[in-house]
């Protein structure tokens, strides 16, 4: 789309959104929905229903950490390096927590109420008096402005990508805080800022955040505090005893256990012995083959261990080989539609992956927001303004990644391959095809997370029978993040959003991976390096939309225009969340829609048991 186009979609589009209003009231309350929406869980309730709020304290469960290696850190704010995710879960506690099965509710913690503007430009939070940091210091508000400009000035770009439109933080008093926006066109913005963590002012000040932290247990406001650290390889919590907020409604059934340790292992194929042998107790498993064969063992057999599929109904990340579209031969849409017709998923799926997986079809996998029919009325009004700017198949075909037989052979899709590589000005020679300027059609793979060459050696002898050299690089994580902080790289398996949560109510962060503005700053997740005004533009209504029914339209609209873009090479999603775990929990029956709810979990026996000696425990436990 032509840099001229893009005011011309906006100046329509603002006579629309300025007439807009949130439709919420003024008045304080514990709960906020992005459009103004009833929450779930009205004034006064008592627990989420996916808790067990009767389930008992104590015990302990240790887990393998989601990231391979070790950690540099400890806090996960910052963009080098690795940090421990946990410690932002269990360690701080946000001004409100976010509702586990709903798409984006959010209710009160060290907020006690909220306060969003009619007219959406602005939102104020009244802290709860009796919130505390662990050394007993109350939570203030000037705790809350020292955290968002320690985290808009020396925290991870995707922090100033997510409140880029707050304008002013206004101090009212000891307890009470306004946040002032610059427009009332983002409308998850307060929701966002309502799920910040709160850091401690008095602790932090004489700390280095701008690097991590170090290995310094930090003081926290949360249920759980850092009890041990051994530097890269282990960490581990102890759960707060007289945390102010264990009473509360958002608390009640969840952080049951005494002592939560999260161990780092370089090799996964270790940490799967390590969990046969008992020597941790849960881990989410990312290999299908790993699932389904990696885990034989006697306490497999007779039901120590066990294997379960959570979340299902989660909607899940976008994950695929990320086309760098500065690589000048990337930045041809034929080039990159030909190399996605080139990798046999069906082949790999069914020899590598034991048919475990379901190929990805949409950058919004699993939810509403996915486009798998043609557009409506309603997404034809904000499509055809783009026309020409955008590819064709938009309007009239549903995107569909390519599909083979499963055998390994795949002639048909190299014949297609070759007609769009030679429209594109390749030309074979020598047995390579090389451009106008002679240059062969060569690139690199970079693997930083291991475990994707068996998925990419294949793709490389695909590629080469028809005189495309594709080159695999191994590295370490840290030269692996520093390579993708300078988009030092060609091709990449990414996912959207990086952390891998599933985005079930997008908002500003969808600037972060798809927005011009971040191609090429440091800490953002556009990893595609994209650059399009069409997509700035649905980028624009999405975050504006005034309803969920709009939003949803939006994400559809730009779901087509990124499938037919041919940005990546989609890969594949798992039915939920793979997940192998020693035999010795209990856990509530209704499971949380968006989450695995291992918060929710609590110990029922010190060691793992047989199905039947389970069950006759947690009969006991129950009875007593």
């Amino acid at each position: 789309m032509s840099s001229f186009f893009l005011p011309l979609i906006r100046s329509l589009l603002v006579p629309v959104l300025s007439c807009v209003c949130l439709g919420v009231s003024a008045a304080p309350g514990q709960s906020m929905t992005v459009y103004g929406e009833a929450p779930k869980y009205p004034a006064g309730f008592q627990h989420f229903d996916f808790v067990n709020p009767e389930a008992p304290k104590g015990g302990s469960l240790s887990r393998a950490s989601m990231e391979i290696g070790q950690f540099n850190y400890l806090t996960p704010y910052v963009d080098q390096g690795t940090g421990v995710a946990q410690i932002d879960q269990w360690v701080y506690a946000p001004l409100a927590f976010r509702s586990l099965d709903e798409p984006y509710t959010v209710y009160g913690l060290v907020a006690q109420t909220m306060e969003p503007d009619p007219d959406g430009l602005w939102v104020r939070f009244n802290l709860n008096p009796k919130a505390r940091f662990a050394d007993g210091t109350p939570i203030t508000a000037q705790d809350v402005a020292f955290t968002y400009n320690t985290l808009m000035t020396k925290g991870s770009l995707s922090f100033r990508m997510l409140y880029g439109e707050v304008k002013a933080l206004v101090v009212e008093g000891p307890l009470q805080v306004r946040f002032d926006f610059k427009n009332n066109q983002n409308r998850t913005l307060a929701l966002d800022l309502a799920s910040m963590r709160i850091l401690p002012e008095h602790w932090w000040k004489t700390r280095d955040f701008s690097n991590g932290g170090g290995f310094e247990p930090p003081l926290g406001s949360g249920p759980y505090a850092v009890s041990q650290v051994d530097p890269g390889r282990s960490i581990s919590f102890e759960r707060v005893k007289d945390w102010w907020g264990k009473d509360l409604p958002v608390s009640k059934g969840l952080y049951n256990f005494d002592r939560l340790t999260v161990n780092f292992y370089g090799d996964t194929d270790v940490a799967r012995e390590l969990l046969k042998a008992g020597a941790f107790d849960y881990n989410r498993e990312f290999s299908a083959t790993g699932f389904s064969i990696g885990y034989d063992s006697p306490s497999l057999k007779d039901g120590r261990l066990q294997k379960g599929v959570f979340a299902k109904d989660k909607p899940g990340a976008a994950q695929g080989f990320a086309f760098n579209l500065q690589n000048p031969f990337f930045q041809d849409r034929r080039v990159r539609q030909a190399l996605s017709l080139l990798w046999d998923f069906e082949w790999t799926n069914k020899q590598m992956m034991r048919s475990f997986y379901v190929r990805q079809q949409s950058y919004f996998p699993k939810s509403e927001m996915a486009a798998t029919a043609l557009p409506d009325a309603r997404e034809l009004q904000i499509l055809e303004p783009l026309r020409g700017h955008i590819p064709d198949e938009v309007f009239t075909q549903v995107y569909e990644a390519p599909k083979t037989d499963g055998s390994g052979y795949i002639r048909d899709k190299q014949l297609q391959a070759l007609e769009l590589l030679k429209q594109a000005g390749w030309t074979a020679k020598n047995n390579t095809l090389v451009n106008a300027q002679g240059e062969p059609l060569r690139f690199t793979f970079l693997d930083g997370q291991g475990g994707f060459d068996r998925m990419i050696l294949p793709y490389k002898r695909t590629l080469a029978q028809i005189g495309i050299t594709l080159d695999i690089r191994k590295i370490d994580s840290a030269q692996y993040v520093n390579r993708l902080n300078a988009r030092d790289y060609d091709m990449i398996v990414v996912g959207f959003p990086r952390s891998g949560t599933p985005i079930v109510s997008p908002g500003r962060e969808m600037y972060d991976m798809y927005g011009s503005r971040s191609a090429t700053q440091v800490g953002a997740s556009n990893a595609m390096v994209l650059r399009n005004s069409a997509v700035d533009t649905l980028l624009d209504g999405l975050v504006q939309a005034n309803s969920r029914d709009e939003m949803v339209h939006y994400a559809r609209a730009l779901d087509r225009v990124l499938q037919w873009g041919y940005y990546m090479i989609p890969n594949y999603y798992s039915v939920g969340t793979p997940t192998v775990y020693q035999n010795r929990f209990g856990r509530p029956p209704r499971e949380p829609k968006y989450d695995e709810g291992l918060d929710t979990w609590w110990e029922v026996s010190k060691t793992a048991q047989t199905k039947a000696a389970l069950s006759a425990a947690s009969t006991l436990s129950e009875g007593q």
